[in-house]
């Protein structure tokens, strides 16, 4: 079923254009990725689907009974509820709906009414169809449903009473979320989503979005989320749309290939034409073969001219470079606790980290990975312990805020002031390299967008040549294209790198070894992030515990030992086992219930039941009991899930 076309539409702000003849089509099912580079209009063109903003021409058709979810970029849920108000909220048309069956039974159980056939069968009628509406809108298990978006999202540990004004901006963002999530639209629209979601909250969003019912139009920078998410790309370029089949992996083969071939094409086109012309200007002059040159200058005069395939567009060109070497030994961490105002994050840090090394650091939001790097470039002092850097060690930081970025400079000073002794031309280059040319260069830097201050602090890292990188989110704001120019230069670069990021696809191509913080300590992984999820996969399957802790307090990888982790292996297998099992039992007892259910309401519509009081209220009572027993398995169910 078709949900949503747009067609011809056009969208200009002020005198320039930014979109033209769009085409876009979304049907029930169908997952959406729209992408291209920054400024390209991927979020205006969602502004206008969600109606949020206006367009110059062309049509958006929608029947009128299809429903559109809508979730800007960073967007933060403000509310004076708690977490459990605001969630609940969602559904007062199903609160109010139990009130109205409620109200239903009292009267059923009224004597006035019970006494009075007519009366009663009327109440038992309406009461029937709102009853199976209540169960067919998830009367029965919303409030089942507010718990496991929650805790999918990494709110299993708050008190659901927690006032919404008292959370950070990324808790916020992350309840503006959920909420849309509940709502269940029929089109649901996500405007980079995966900002503010650490790693396990995005493995759980990519597995709920596969089973969404509904269509999903998105636009993200992870390539990993899109390739297991979407099924369709739209890539915006240069004001136009154009579509392919597939994930994102996918799209990128299509366009290579669609590209070789369109420009195979034009060669070979180009080379008949060039023969053609040389054909009639030797020709043309003679009386023996003038009818052939003309000919020839018909022939070509009828010719489709296919125009020189358009290329990609231009890509920001970095590349890290390093002044001096440093020694071997590039940062030592010892028995180190982190925190603010006295109070730890996390404890008992121990590890080093050598030359050469390119070690991503991963643990959930609140973990303490972007404090352990603003401690370890003295930005926050130590609790306890210490950090010691090696010889020759020079450290180049990037902040994911861009903290550092002066606001009142234009983006040529910004990076001058650092380094006043350089060329205006040298400057000027760099910045060109990233993108910043002409009257670019004499913006101020309030008026960067996120990608563009982001390319900007990239820059300003370029040319400290540093040879210990450490960078903190450094692909937040960047586009695909960019992220991909960023990990080759980063792959390429001669030093040592200690980084943080949410993106799996940038982990998995620059990381050596991975880093996985908690409020414990740390635990190393030697490999990538698909071996640092296969190692963790293991440890779950095989309930290997951890390797006895040195003096160090420091962690290595799980291995299961002979005797002991048999014995435990064998257990958590046994009540892995018993868990499953039960939840079977409970979905088949579920089932067989409801069916029940089922029966006995139907009963309760025949007129030789409904006319006979008695009958009608003994199955009334039985329905309510079995219903009660549903209820209970359900919460059994859901707590086996956890």
């Amino acid at each position: 079923m078709i949900l949503l076309q747009v067609q011809q539409l056009t969208k200009h702000f002020g005198a320039e254009l930014i979109l033209s003849n769009i085409k876009l089509e979304v049907q029930t099912r169908d997952r959406i990725a729209l992408v291209g580079r920054n400024g390209a209009g991927k979020s205006t063109l969602l502004k206008i689907i969600a109606g949020h903003l206006g367009y110059d021409s062309g049509d958006i058709m929608k029947p009128k009974d299809v429903s559109i979810g809508y979730l800007a970029q960073d967007t933060g849920l403000e509310s004076d509820l708690s977490i459990w108000e605001e969630m609940l909220s969602v559904f007062n048309h199903l609160r109010d709906m139990e009130q109205k069956i409620r109200g239903l039974e009292q009267q059923m159980a009224d004597p006035a009414v019970y006494e009075d056939p007519n009366q009663y069968e009327k109440v038992l009628k309406e009461y029937d169809v709102l009853q199976h509406k209540f169960k067919e809108l998830g009367g029965y298990q919303y409030e089942a449903d507010i718990r496991s978006i929650l805790h999918g999202l990494n709110f299993q540990e708050f008190d659901y009473s927690t006032k919404i004004e008292t959370l950070s901006g990324g808790q916020k963002t992350r309840l503006a979320l959920g909420k849309l999530l509940l709502t269940q639209p029929d089109i649901l629209i996500l405007d980079e989503p995966t900002n503010h979601l650490d790693i396990s909250t995005l493995s759980w969003l990519e597995q709920y979005l596969q089973n969404y019912s509904g269509a999903i139009l998105i636009v993200s920078h992870d390539r990993y989320f899109l390739d297991k998410v979407v099924n369709q790309v739209y890539e915006v370029s240069r004001n136009r749309i154009k579509k392919y089949p597939g994930n994102y992996g996918k799209y990128l083969i299509q366009k290579a290939a669609q590209y070789e071939q369109e420009m195979k094409q034009f060669e070979k086109q180009q080379e008949e034409v060039a023969k053609l012309q040389d054909f009639i200007q030797r020709n043309i002059a003679r009386a023996s073969t003038t009818k052939r040159a003309q000919s020839r200058r018909k022939q070509l005069e009828r010719m489709d001219m296919l125009s020189r395939p358009e290329g990609y567009e231009k890509s920001a060109n970095i590349m890290f470079d390093i002044e001096k070497q440093s020694g071997n030994e590039v940062l030592k961490v010892n028995d180190l606790s982190i925190g603010y105002d006295g109070a730890p994050v996390a404890e008992n840090l121990n590890f080093f980290i050598n030359r050469e090394d390119s070690i991503a650091l991963v643990g959930p939001n609140g973990a303490g990975k972007s404090t352990l790097l603003k401690t370890i470039v003295d930005k926050l002092q130590a609790l306890n312990g210490r950090t010691t850097l090696g010889t020759n060690v020079s450290i180049g930081y990037y902040d994911q805020e861009q903290a550092n970025l002066t606001s009142n400079k234009t983006v040529l000073n910004e990076l001058w002031d650092e380094y006043p002794l350089t060329p205006e031309k040298d400057i000027r280059t760099a910045l060109g390299n990233f993108l910043f040319s002409g009257d670019d260069v004499l913006k101020p830097v309030s008026a960067l967008s996120g990608g563009e201050k982001a390319r900007l602090a990239l820059s300003k890292l370029m040319m400290q040549k540093a040879n210990f990188l450490i960078l903190d989110e450094p692909t937040n704001h960047l586009d695909l294209d960019s992220k991909e120019v960023l990990e080759n230069a980063l792959i390429d670069y001669p030093g040592t790198i200690l980084f943080v990021s949410h993106d799996r696809y940038f982990i998995n191509r620059i990381a050596s070894k991975v880093i996985e913080l908690s409020k414990e300590g740390v635990t190393e992984y030697l490999g990538d992030y698909d071996y640092y999820v296969l190692k963790k996969q293991e440890q779950i399957e095989l309930a290997a515990f951890e390797t006895p802790v040195s003096s160090s307090n420091k962690k290595t990888e799980n291995k299961p030992s002979d005797s002991a982790d048999y014995a435990k292996d064998k257990e958590q297998k046994k009540a892995e086992r018993q868990k499953r099992r039960r939840l079977e039992e409970i979905e088949e007892q579920v089932e067989v219930l409801e069916e029940q259910v089922s029966e006995k309401e139907a009963l309760l519509c025949e007129p030789d039941i409904f006319q006979d009081h008695e009958k009608s209220l003994v199955l009334h009572e039985e329905v309510e009991a079995l219903k009660l027993q549903i209820e209970e398995l359900m919460e059994e169910w859901e707590e086996l899930q956890l």
